[in-house]
């Protein structure tokens, strides 16, 4: 995971940058699935990053001009030999990731997380929400940011 953060330093491409994050937030959410029950949390966690993925992905094409996208060898063999230190680091450790936390704790963590703010949970999602709507309203197709030139 720290390898990855590390790379995502030195791209300089958005499509390299782009798939940096997209690998980062399946391994967030595969991480939160081994660590809970129930695994709807990474579901929409990687749902919600895909999304933004693909806004940031369209926005910064109808921006940027025409780079092409090269692989650079030394960087691909510096990420190579980053990844293999870190997964063996990982392996000759003896400590298992997995069980952190015991499955009473987590439970007892989302229940406490979700049981005093459904209130409050369901105001941020009906204000976001509205204010998705405002947004789209406000900007309109001819003048917004993704409008064609």
């Amino acid at each position: 995971m720290m390898t990855l953060s590390n790379i995502s330093l030195l791209m300089n491409h958005p499509i390299s940058l782009g798939l940096v994050l997209l690998i980062q937030s399946l391994m967030i959410s595969i991480n939160s699935s081994f660590l809970s029950n129930n695994s709807w949390f990474s579901y929409i966690l990687f749902i919600i990053m895909i999304g933004g993925l693909m806004i940031i992905f369209i926005y910064m094409t109808s921006i940027s001009n025409n780079l092409k996208f090269k692989i650079k060898i030394k960087e691909f063999i510096m990420f190579l030999t980053l990844t293999s230190i870190s997964f063996y680091i990982k392996n000759n450790l003896n400590i298992n990731s997995n069980k952190l936390f015991n499955e009473n704790e987590i439970s007892y963590f989302l229940l406490k997380f979700f049981s005093s703010n459904k209130f409050l949970i369901i105001f941020l999602i009906s204000y976001l929400f509205i204010t998705l709507i405002a947004i789209s309203k406000l900007t309109l197709i001819n003048s917004g940011p993704l409008r064609k030139i």
